[in-house]
């Protein structure tokens, strides 16, 4: 059954910028997540594809980031390049609260934009 779905849109460029400063990545990325984005060259639109999925995610919670980070939302990928979600601390909490087993996720992207969908069943 569904229990939440979420999107979010952003503009490449805006990643971009946000990647000059180094503790950006740092911040709001996981370890796993920052070894995918070299070995993708730090490709801008990889990292804005994990940001708009991970706001995507916290929608799918319904909070927003209340009571965790962005980085409590881990975004990879499988061997055939499909993203997948693993959740940290207090976000896994809630989302065992709301009783979601598995969140889908989807990311797309053209030369200016990224969007990601999530859905929690």
């Amino acid at each position: 059954m569904i229990k939440g779905i979420g999107n979010d849109i952003i503009e490449i460029s805006r990643i971009e910028k946000a990647i000059q400063n180094e503790r950006f990545l740092e911040k709001y990325f996981t370890l796993n997540e920052n070894r995918l984005f070299e070995d993708r060259n730090l490709r801008p639109e990889t990292i804005a594809g994990n940001f708009a999925t991970k706001e995507a995610v916290s929608k799918v919670l319904g909070t927003g980031f209340v009571d965790f980070s962005l980085a409590d939302i881990e975004v990879l990928r499988d061997d055939m390049g499909k993203p997948y979600v693993i959740l940290y601390n207090n976000a896994r909490s809630l989302a065992e609260k709301l009783n979601i087993s598995r969140i889908h996720v989807s990311i797309s992207h053209s030369k200016e934009y990224v969007i990601a969908t999530a859905l929690g069943e």
